[in-house]
């Protein structure tokens, strides 16, 4: 039993990271600027709400106390719609709010565990990607690469209150994570939140791009195990499958699993999106690190983590009531 705090912790993963974290027992305060989606109690038993701006040091600090002993770092704005939309809240929030974290947990003398993205790794082509790769960026015109420069920023912050602050802090990358409450504005959330409101799905040109899609439960686990580890201090750590898959192929199988056999809509990205977006057409994460140093491997199988997000989706009409988010 631990207190921990967590940023963005009525968001999508940190929902998730929130009620692992309480059912072990955990006393956690929860620091987001809304409360929790709906079907999950607000506060209560272990978890209390701050309620606030990351961007502001002392709204933050009204979270991490003297006292807190981890802090799993979440806040930030996630998806291309917000990245092409609202960059300028994109830097803000990634980077300033991540300042603010890391200073106070140094004040206070909290484990930090931040996470990050595989975003970070731009358009290298050399995939698989290891956490010490480098970063192949387009122009800084195009808003796409917003998130990742900021997000590398944060990592740099992290990285540097690690060797100048002797901060305790470990970044975990994500590749991918999908899973119930995801906002539909990804691939995965997106296609069974429209199969289910009898919408046709969309595929992004040609289907063909391959990610490694990694069920939520997994990447909780990978977080919470690095937040535990004193092996992980100062690590970085590629959070992801190992399961290669097109994009065309995990609309399909989503579709199947839906009983869903309506045809897609294709959309062409530089037609509709123009020069503001740039699509990758591999990300793979090479995650030996994870598993060599946590014993942390990726175990939900793209089938089953499918399966299961859309029996939580049916269970959940207030998901489906949500607005379609996505690029199209």
């Amino acid at each position: 039993m631990a207190r921990v705090v967590v940023t963005g912790g009525s968001g999508f993963v940190g929902t998730h990271l929130v009620e692992r974290l309480a059912a072990e027992g955990n006393e956690t305060t929860v620091f987001d600027f809304g409360g929790p989606p709906p079907g999950l109690p607000e506060g209560g038993g272990a978890v209390r709400y701050v309620r606030g701006d990351i961007r502001d040091r002392d709204q933050v600090a009204a979270a991490i106390e003297p006292g807190v002993e981890v802090v799993y770092h979440l806040a930030a704005v996630v998806g291309v719609d917000r990245y092409l939309d609202q960059p300028l809240d994109v830097i803000d929030i990634n980077l300033m709010g991540t300042r603010n974290v890391l200073e106070l947990a140094e004040r206070t003398g909290a484990k930090v565990v931040l996470a990050s993205t595989s975003e970070v790794f731009g358009k290298n082509p050399a995939v698989p990607w290891a956490e010490n790769d480098d970063r192949v960026l387009g122009s800084t015109a195009v808003d796409r690469w917003s998130y990742s420069s900021s997000k590398a920023l944060a990592e740099h912050l992290t990285f540097g209150f690690i060797r100048q602050r002797g901060l305790r802090a470990t970044i975990v990358r994500y590749f991918n994570v999908y899973g119930p409450r995801q906002r539909p504005a990804f691939v995965v959330s997106r296609t069974i939140h429209r199969a289910l409101n009898g919408l046709p799905p969309v595929v992004y040109d040609d289907g063909g791009q391959t990610r490694c899609f990694t069920f939520v439960d997994d990447a909780i686990t990978a977080t919470l195990t690095a937040g535990a580890s004193e092996k992980a201090d100062g690590e970085c750590f590629n959070v992801g499958s190992s399961e290669e898959t097109t994009v065309g192929e995990v609309i399909r199988l989503a579709l199947e699993l839906a009983g869903d056999g309506r045809s897609t809509v294709p959309v062409d990205t530089g037609a509709r999106l123009g020069g503001r977006y740039q699509d990758l057409r591999r990300r793979i994460p090479d995650a030996r690190k994870a598993y060599e140093v946590l014993g942390w491997r990726s175990t939900t199988g793209l089938r089953e983590g499918l399966a299961r997000t859309i029996e939580w989706a049916r269970a959940n009409p207030w998901w489906l009531e949500l607005p379609d988010s996505g690029q199209s």
